[in-house]
């Protein structure tokens, strides 16, 4: 393919990606990540992915797109906006992180890239390309960072100088060749320890890393067993993830992202009390959050975050 070829191509499907929704979009040289892979590697044998044993499984995998799809060339990398200005209504109800608001991002942004891929191959159908969100072994901030979209910031979230840091990754690894963003090389953090100095638990480590085992995010949603009791009066009230780190974060002070529909709180979940919250039971749940990101968590450990989240609360309320 020669480079008016590639140009096009590109043009394509940034022009596709945006029409889909997409707010942002960024293409990279498929290649191996070496040190993303070493950075990796040395966190895990650290502890600090905690119960995550799956991320230091493949790692080889995790840092090669040809692994993943033979003959890939290129990396198209996804930005959705998930920030809203709704707000749960009783102040003293469980908290949800923003991102667990409105339908499961997983489904949203892959059926979004099922149609990018169908365009790319529509004048093509040999072309093969391969979706990721969260689903598979890849390392998507690595990859936003190469297709330029942005830069890990301290509390290891992607943001990019536009839209801040409220916004879903998705991939598209494809086996053509396309003309391909410069990476994003700087870091706009500077000095600023804003994030380091919100989160409640102490879990972002100086050198842009989370130590997972302090997280809230991993504490409620990817911990299967109880929430550590040190963790439990430091949760303020959170019942799905966390969120502190970014509402600090001077890059979300005026941010340009949008609210999609997909991801408005359901009027339902945004209108329940913290008494609805207790008084959960697996219907109510299933019907309330089955298509939402916080329906990854089973019932009993939705129930398990729904009372430590009120403890936190009554922790904060006591001192």
């Amino acid at each position: 393919m020669g480079p008016g070829e590639r140009k096009r191509l590109s043009a394509a499907i940034k022009g596709r990606a945006a029409e889909l929704g997409f707010d942002l979009c960024g293409i990279a040289r498929a290649g191996k990540l070496s040190d993303d892979g070493r950075i990796l590697e040395q966190w895990c044998k650290a502890g600090m992915n905690a119960g995550m044993s799956f991320l230091q499984r493949d790692i080889s995998v995790r840092t090669n797109p040809e692994l993943l799809l033979e003959g890939a060339r290129t990396v198209v990398v996804t930005g959705l906006c998930y920030h809203s200005e709704m707000q749960q209504k009783d102040p003293h109800a469980p908290v949800l992180s923003r991102h667990a608001y409105g339908l499961n991002y997983h489904d949203v942004v892959s059926g979004k890239l099922g149609l990018l891929l169908e365009s790319v191959r529509m004048p093509d159908p040999g072309i093969r390309g391969r979706i990721f969100c969260d689903s598979g072994p890849l390392l998507e901030k690595a990859w936003a960072r190469m297709a330029g979209l942005g830069w890990p910031g301290r509390h290891s979230v992607l943001i990019n100088k536009d839209i801040g840091s409220y916004f879903f990754t998705g991939i598209l690894i494809l086996d053509v060749e396309a003309e391909y963003d410069r990476p994003f090389e700087d870091n706009l953090c500077g000095s600023c320890r804003a994030c380091i100095e919100a989160c409640p638990t102490g879990a972002i480590n100086d050198d842009y890393t989370i130590d997972a085992r302090k997280c809230i995010a991993y504490q409620t949603i990817e911990n299967k067993g109880p929430i550590a009791e040190e963790i439990i009066c430091r949760l303020g009230g959170r019942v799905y993830g966390c969120d502190a780190c970014q509402e600090v974060c001077p890059w979300n002070r005026q941010t340009g992202c949008m609210t999609h529909p997909e991801f408005r709180l359901n009027e339902e979940i945004a209108a329940m009390t913290r008494e609805e919250w207790l008084s959960l039971d697996r219907e109510d749940y299933r019907k309330l959050f089955r298509d939402t990101t916080a329906g990854r968590v089973k019932y009993d450990n939705f129930v398990r975050n729904i009372r430590a989240a009120v403890k936190s609360a009554d922790c904060q309320q006591s001192r």
